[in-house]
């Protein structure tokens, strides 16, 4: 009998949430939601190109600091035993200032996706998931972000020469399957976790958002994402 009137306490409390979050969401406008899904979507947007376009941007975060990728790292076991370590270092360091300086270039293209973003859009990311901001800038941005970066990527990483080397170490690597052939050029490796990086860094701002409403700092923001 306990466990009965356990259960239902249970579903009866799921049932009231849910009729909670319904009427929460009912009583904004479809303009105010809209409005606050863009400045939530600004607001995540800022923090990551601001946090991860500084200096050391990716180095200096232990979250989206890019490494050479797993399957390569007895190579830079090894380049450090035999006295190559600033060689490695500096392949790592180049990278992600490489990084760094592509995602210091990707403002527009998210304020361009934000642009275009419909009411219906804005539904979704409200309904959605603790992750559907995120996943709106991923789906509508990531082929533009590509494009962008990867000139920026390619000109940073060809100042060292070490880049050569690892992209031919690494196409044979992949020759051999031992790695993905997406991690067997250095551009590209770099490219992806560039956007990566970007995309970490606004679901960072979108869990604190969705979490600690109140503390948004915009009136906006507090009604509409407070009512979820």
């Amino acid at each position: 009998m306990k466990s009965f009137r356990h259960h239902f306490l249970a579903l009866l409390f799921l049932l009231t949430a849910g009729a909670s979050h319904a009427a929460g969401l009912d009583g904004i406008s479809s303009t105010d939601a809209a409005s606050g899904v863009r400045e939530a979507l600004s607001k995540g947007a800022d923090h990551a190109v601001s946090s991860l376009g500084a200096s050391n941007g990716f180095l200096g975060n232990p979250k989206v600091k890019i490494p050479l990728p797993d399957s390569l790292h007895k190579a830079e076991k090894a380049m450090r035993t035999f006295g190559m370590g600033k060689q490695a270092d500096e392949l790592i360091d180049t990278m992600n200032h490489a990084a760094e300086a592509a995602v210091a270039e990707a403002k527009p293209i998210l304020m361009e996706s934000i642009k275009k973003m419909s009411v219906n859009d804005a539904k979704g990311i409200l309904t959605g998931g603790e992750n559907s901001v995120t996943e709106y800038f991923r789906r509508t941005s990531s082929d533009a972000l590509t494009q962008k970066f990867a000139p920026i990527v390619k000109a940073s990483t060809k100042k060292v020469q070490l880049g050569d080397y690892y992209n031919k170490f690494a196409g044979k690597a992949a020759g051999m399957h031992l790695i993905d052939q997406k991690d067997a050029d250095l551009d590209s490796y770099v490219t992806q976790k560039a956007m990566d990086g970007l995309f970490a860094m606004i679901a960072e701002q979108e869990k604190n958002l969705r979490s600690n409403p109140l503390e948004a700092g915009s009136s906006l923001l507090k009604k509409v994402f407070g009512a979820l």
